[in-house]
C-alpha cells in the first residue's frame, strides 16, 4: 500500500501521467471556452462523460484550475460570464457529485481569504466574491458562509470591505433576506454600529451612507432603492438548471452547509461535509472512547463467534463488532437497536 502523500509525489515524476493531465486540461479547457447559455446543455453533458471516463481527482483539480483561470482575474468580469461558469459547476455539483462543488468552493474561498489579507490592488476579490455568491444562487452552498464572509467584512470595516459589502448584498441581498431575515438584520444592526464608530476615519462619507441605505432597502424589501439590481437573468438561469439537473438534485439539500471557519481549516480537521472525508485528526472526535465502547460490545459474544470473524477477516474492532451484532441478533429490530449502540 501507498499512502496517497508518496503517491502524488511518484505521480509528479511519472510522464505519462502528465501527458493524460496534458490531454485532460485541453479538452476541459476547450469545453470551458465554449461555453454560453445556448450550448449549456451539451458542455453540460460533456463534461460528465468526462467525470465518468477519468479519475475524479484530477477531473475536480483540472476544473477548477481552469474556472479560477478564466474567471479571477485583475479586471472586474462581466456577469454573465461568471454566472454561466458557476452555473456549470452547479450542474455538475448536482449530477455527478457534491464533491465536484466542494472542492471548487474551497478553492475559491481560500484564495479569497489570501487576497483579502494582502492589499491587492485589482478586482481578484470582486471576482472571487462573484464566483462565492453565485454558487449561493445556484443552490451549491448555503446561506450560513455568506454571512460568515459578510460579518468578518463587517468587522473589518475598511474602505475596500464597504465595496466588497456593497457588491455581495447587491447580488444576493433579496435571497439572503427570504432564507435568514433574522440574521440579515442583527447584520445590518451590526454594520450600522461600526458605522456610526467609523466615521471620523473615512474622507469619504458617501460611501459608508449608500452602503447603510442600501441595508435599509434590503431590510423593507425595496428593490427599486437598489441602483442596477437586476433579478432576471439569475432567474432565467436557475429555470436553465431546473431543466438540466436530473431527477430531485436540484433542490436544497445538496447545498453544503459549511462555516467560513471549516472550509479554511479543512486540512487540519478534515472536510466533514464531503461524505467520506471526514478523519481521525478531527479535534471532534475523541478516540479513546469510541475505542473502550466497540471492545465492550466484542467482549460479551462467545469465542466460537470470534473465531469466525478472524477466520472471516474482520481485522478491525469496528469490524468484529459489526460482525458479531449480525450473527448473534435476535431479529431486525434487535440487530438495529445494537448497531446504534
Amino acid at each position: 500500500y501507498v499512502p496517497p502523500q508518496i503517491r502524488k509525489a511518484q505521480e509528479t515524476v511519472d510522464d505519462k501521467k502528465r501527458e493524460e493531465l496534458g490531454r485532460l486540461k485541453k479538452m476541459v479547457n476547450g469545453l470551458i471556452n465554449r461555453l454560453s447559455e445556448p450550448n449549456l446543455s451539451s458542455i453540460s453533458g460533456q463534461m460528465e462523460e468526462l467525470y465518468m471516463a477519468n479519475s475524479r481527482k484530477d477531473m475536480n483539480d483540472t476544473l477548477t484550475d481552469i474556472l479560477m483561470n478564466a474567471c479571477v482575474t485583475a479586471v472586474a468580469m462581466p456577469a454573465r460570464l461568471m454566472m454561466e461558469h458557476v452555473l456549470l459547476v452547479s450542474i455538475l455539483h448536482h449530477n455527478v457529485g457534491i464533491e465536484v462543488g466542494a472542492h471548487f468552493l474551497e478553492a475559491v474561498v481560500k484564495k479569497f481569504d489570501e487576497l483579502c489579507k494582502s492589499d491587492a490592488e485589482g478586482k481578484e476579490c470582486e471576482n472571487l466574491l462573484a464566483l462565492i455568491a453565485h454558487l449561493y444562487n445556484f443552490h451549491v452552498v448555503h446561506c450560513l458562509l455568506i454571512f460568515d464572509i459578510l460579518k468578518k467584512l463587517v468587522s473589518t470595516f475598511t474602505e475596500k470591505e464597504i465595496e466588497l459589502i456593497l457588491f455581495l448584498l447587491k447580488n444576493v441581498g433579496f435571497s439572503l433576506r427570504k432564507d435568514d431575515a433574522l440574521a440579515l438584520k442583527e447584520l445590518i444592526t451590526e454594520a450600522q454600529r461600526k458605522a456610526s464608530t467609523a466615521e471620523k476615519k473615512f474622507q469619504d462619507q458617501t460611501r459608508v451612507r449608500f452602503m447603510l441605505e442600501t441595508m435599509l432597502a434590503l431590510r423593507n424589501n425595496d428593490m427599486r432603492k437598489i441602483p442596477g439590481y437586476d433579478p432576471e437573468p439569475v432567474e432565467r438561469l436557475r429555470k436553465l438548471q431546473r431543466a438540466l439537473v436530473h431527477g430531485s438534485g436540484s433542490g436544497k439539500d445538496t447545498q453544503l452547509r459549511v462555516s467560513l471557519e471549516s472550509l479554511l481549516s479543512a486540512d487540519q480537521v478534515g472536510r466533514w461535509w464531503i461524505v467520506g472525508s471526514s478523519w481521525s485528526g478531527a479535534p471532534m472526535i475523541s478516540d479513546t472512547k469510541s475505542q473502550a465502547q466497540q471492545k465492550l460490545h466484542v467482549g460479551k459474544v462467545s469465542s466460537k463467534i470470534m473465531e469466525l470473524a478472524r477466520k472471516l477477516r474482520m481485522n478491525t474492532d469496528i469490524r468484529r463488532s459489526i460482525f458479531c451484532v449480525l450473527m448473534t441478533s435476535e431479529d431486525f429490530m434487535d440487530a438495529f437497536e445494537k448497531l446504534l449502540k
